[in-house]
């Protein structure tokens, strides 16, 4: 191959590499399950701050609508999930685990309407960066 070839080669490569690790919150990012989890966790260490709705109370943000989807739009969940992982709870930061948030996160994706799907959401920050936040399902 002339160094043209391989160079295309290699381009073409490289963008089915990103098109696949590139993923979106409308890709089925949690399971239901984990949601599931999620919300009871939720329960206990979110609500009396967030309520008990995620409409947000007091100082507390809403977590669900479009405050909070426009909030996060155009960043990824591994930003989500760090801001959770090192500030909240507020009166205890940093005491969840990494699988205690990830749960409370996949809660929280599925109340503001994200699609569930077959894998749970991982709890690696690597990963979690390569995850899109878009407010609104990218036309196909």
């Amino acid at each position: 191959m002339r160094k043209r070839e391989l160079f295309a080669a290699a381009l073409l490569s490289c963008s089915v590499l990103y098109a696949q690790a590139a993923a979106s919150v409308w890709d089925g990012i949690f399971t239901e399950s984990q949601a599931k989890q999620g919300g009871e966790r939720y329960g206990k260490a979110c609500a009396s701050c967030h309520g008990d709705n995620l409409e947000g109370k007091g100082q507390a943000p809403p977590l669900a609508g479009t405050e909070f989807t426009s909030g996060w739009n155009g960043m990824t969940v591994g930003d989500l999930f760090e801001k959770i992982q090192v500030s909240m709870p507020g009166d205890r930061p940093g005491q969840l685990s990494r699988e205690e948030n990830a749960t409370i996160l996949a809660y929280i994706l599925q109340a503001n309407k994200f699609p569930g799907g077959s894998k749970e959401l991982p709890v690696a920050g690597d990963a979690l960066s390569k995850i899109r936040f878009e407010a609104a399902r990218p036309a196909k």
